[in-house]
């Protein structure tokens, strides 16, 4: 599963074709503007070598959840004008409710190779993109004369929407771009083909996202570190009183099954041994908070652990950096607020300051390293978080299933 068999955008003769690219500018925006363009500059590889093959490039992406059909707020011209700054060709936007309009139909028209035309929100068309509907998917698939189709979207690819799975059905060629065999060839050899030892860490709040992650993860790694909303679940598990901090006690019985596991097939499960505890959650959530710090048994029944401990930090740095293969996702505690974001730092550090195969997970824990000024020293930070999920809970992802095999 660690190597892709899948056709490579290297591998298509594209000159002077039409070639839709879905890629995934599904970017943040605060008031019109875009406030992080790493999605857009992780496509350049793919866009820019079909720029320089001479093909007619069309982009297509989703951007938010538009739940009342086309907004101006998710179009994607801001992402348009963006990509338009970093690469060296003409881009024009389509604006175009339908996303495949008339408008559409005359920009893509009017390209002369080596051109790109972004088209608007595949979302813009509601159920019709995410139930996969047969119609729209055929009319993308008209767009590029049923041509060919680039699947670039790692953060879409374990959605079966029309413009990421069911266009394919309507173009003769398929292939992945770059960032799609970059983000299998590292989670697929982390999880598949480890050089070891090989630590997993997962974080984040609720244990009902990420059951088969965890399970799946101790049958593969050496050690499995559990931080974040999700440890105090376990803790529970272990009898410990975890006064108001968040638990899901439908789930303690599973979590005795994983320490369980870990136990019979000898793996490392590491659960916080401190706590950094407080009366209330912070609202808003980067308000000022009192905190003090106990033993992960001794959390008073009044109060509510949000971050990992001093001697916790410690201890998940200490094993980071003792690993050979490292994959991460999701945060420690409550990164968003300085006072509760000291686990998460260590942990990011820890692994900046690792002698290994750095391996972030997308979502929240690969926000926390951008933001932390950590990103050069990972290996790879995925651009999926879902996605990402997915793929290390052992799931087959439709949006690369579908592609042709070479």
């Amino acid at each position: 599963m660690s190597k892709l068999n899948k056709k490579h955008v290297e591998d298509l003769a594209v000159k002077g074709k039409k070639v839709l690219v879905r890629v995934d500018f599904n970017v943040p925006m605060k008031e019109g503007k875009i406030t992080n363009d790493n999605r857009i500059v992780a496509a350049l590889p793919t866009i820019n070598k079909l720029v320089e093959n001479g093909a007619k490039i069309v982009l297509c992406s989703h951007l938010g959840k538009p739940k009342n059909g086309p907004e101006d707020k998710f179009s994607l011209k801001a992402a348009a004008d963006r990509l338009a700054e970093l690469v060296s060709t003409k881009v024009t936007f389509a604006k175009d409710d339908t996303v495949v309009g008339d408008n559409a139909k005359a920009a893509v028209a009017a390209m002369n190779d080596g051109e790109i035309v972004v088209l608007e929100n595949t979302r813009f068309r509601g159920a019709e993109e995410t139930k996969n509907g047969e119609e729209f998917a055929k009319e993308l698939g008209a767009l590029v004369d049923g041509e060919f189709f680039v699947m670039d979207a790692f953060g879409s690819a374990h959605r079966a929407h029309a413009s990421t799975a069911g266009v394919t059905k309507f173009v003769k060629e398929t292939a992945v771009g770059y960032l799609m065999n970059k983000e299998i060839d590292f989670l697929g050899n982390a999880v598949e083909d480890p050089v070891r030892p090989f630590v997993a860490i997962l974080g984040g709040a609720k244990v009902a996202d990420k059951l088969n992650v965890i399970s799946n993860l101790l049958d593969k790694c050496d050690t499995l570190i559990i931080g974040g909303g999700m440890a105090y679940t376990f803790l529970k598990a272990k009898g410990f009183e975890v006064g108001t901090s968040l638990v899901d006690d439908e789930k303690i019985d599973y979590c005795k099954d994983m320490i369980a596991k870990a136990e019979k097939n000898g793996k490392k499960l590491l659960l916080p041994i401190d706590t950094t505890i407080t009366k209330s959650f912070p609202d808003p959530i980067d308000a000022a908070v009192e905190v003090s710090v106990v033993d992960s048994d001794k959390i008073p029944a009044d109060m509510m652990g949000l971050d990992i401990g001093p001697k916790t930090m410690e201890l998940f740095a200490a094993e980071a950096k003792a690993a050979k293969t490292v994959v991460w996702n999701g945060p420690m505690g409550v990164f968003e607020n300085p006072i509760l974001a000291k686990g998460t730092i260590a942990v990011a550090k820890g692994l900046a300051e690792a002698d290994a195969t750095t391996i972030i997970g997308g979502g929240d824990s690969a926000a926390a390293v951008v933001q932390l000024g950590y990103s050069d020293k990972m290996s790879h930070i995925s651009t999926g978080g879902g996605a990402s999920l997915e793929y290390l809970e052992g799931k087959v992802l439709p949006g690369i299933d579908v592609i042709q095999n070479k």
